[in-house]
C-alpha cells in the first residue's frame, strides 16, 4: 500500500513539474507600430525555463510594412486595377505596386507565468541599430494559443502568441 501511494505521489508530482519546465517553440503574429509605421509582425522562439514559472525566450523575426516607394501606384482603368509607374506612365508589372518591406528584429524576454492566468514580464528589441526595452502581458484564450501585447518606447504590438 505504501509503495502504490509513493509510486502514485511521484507520478502526479512529475506530471504537474513536466508543464513548469518543458520548453516551448513559440509562433507570434502581431499587428504592430514600431519607429513611427503600422504593419504586422512575424517571430519565433523558444521558451527557456529558468526557475519554476520564470522563462527567457529568444526569438528573431521581421516586421513587415508598407515601404516608402511611391513611384508606382494602382490605377482603376476601365474598372480594372493596373499597376502604373509614376515617372512614365507606363503600366507595369503588378508586383511593383506591393510596396512592402520589412526590417528584421531579435530580442529576448524574461516572463513570469501564474498558471491558468496570465503571463508577464519585460524585453528588449534590437531593429535597426536600436535596442529597445518593452514590456509583455499574455492571457491564454485556447490551450496552447496566448493574446498577448508588448508596449515600449516608440514600440507597440498586440496579437496572438502559439506555443508548441
Amino acid at each position: 500500500m505504501k509503495k502504490t501511494s509513493a509510486a502514485i505521489a511521484a507520478m502526479i508530482a512529475l506530471v504537474s513539474a513536466t508543464p513548469a519546465f518543458a520548453s516551448d517553440v513559440v509562433l507570434e503574429a502581431n499587428g504592430a507600430r514600431s519607429e513611427g509605421q503600422w504593419g504586422g509582425e512575424l517571430g519565433a522562439g523558444y521558451k527557456i525555463p529558468v526557475f519554476a514559472g520564470l522563462r527567457l525566450t529568444p526569438a528573431a523575426g521581421a516586421f513587415l510594412y508598407k515601404g516608402d516607394n511611391d513611384r508606382y501606384y494602382e490605377d482603376y482603368n476601365g474598372g480594372n486595377e493596373r499597376c502604373r509607374d509614376s515617372s512614365n506612365g507606363q503600366y507595369a508589372s503588378d508586383s511593383k505596386c506591393n510596396n512592402l518591406a520589412a526590417k528584421f528584429y531579435g530580442r529576448i524576454e524574461a516572463t513570469y507565468t501564474i498558471p491558468a492566468a496570465f503571463t508577464f514580464g519585460v524585453g528588449a528589441r534590437y531593429m535597426s541599430s536600436e535596442v529597445r526595452p518593452y514590456g509583455t502581458v499574455a492571457v491564454p484564450i485556447a490551450p496552447r494559443i496566448d493574446l498577448k501585447g508588448n508596449a515600449g518606447s516608440h514600440y507597440f504590438a498586440a496579437g496572438l502568441l502559439a506555443h508548441f
